[in-house]
């Protein structure tokens, strides 16, 4: 993950850095408990992180960055890259892909109609 945010000069991402835990949980596709778990805390810590109503310590912090794969400036400040960002990019790259795919095979078919009309035109002035 590219991390390419300037912190004086990037808009932040205005949420708290609850509702950041939470679309990050969110877009790596955890459950609470899940997060949890991996962390080894309670199912209701990671609610209360989300909810603004208790912070991570700094060894947490780095534990749940690496885990839902964001950085730690996002995480904490937002500024960087969310992860929406990327799968929003990484959806544009497999759409480009596929249009892509589609249009090799319209040319493709293309081709093959051309090629049987010619062999209908040479088999009926044959015939």
């Amino acid at each position: 993950m590219q991390d390419t945010a300037h912190i004086y000069t990037d808009s932040p991402d205005r949420d708290t850095m609850g509702g950041r835990l939470s679309r990050a949980r969110d877009a790596v596709g955890l459950s609470v408990s899940e997060l949890a778990r991996r962390l080894g805390v309670k199912a209701a810590t990671i609610q209360a992180w989300e909810s603004d109503r208790s912070q991570p310590r700094a060894n947490r912090l780095a534990m749940l960055a690496g885990v839902l794969n964001v950085s730690l400036s996002w995480l904490l400040h937002g500024v960087g890259v969310s992860p929406a960002d990327e799968s929003r990019s990484e959806l544009v790259n497999a759409v480009s892909a596929n249009l892509k795919r589609i249009r090799k095979l319209q040319d493709e078919t293309n081709r093959l109609v051309t090629q049987i009309e010619a062999d209908l035109a040479r088999a009926a002035g044959a015939g």
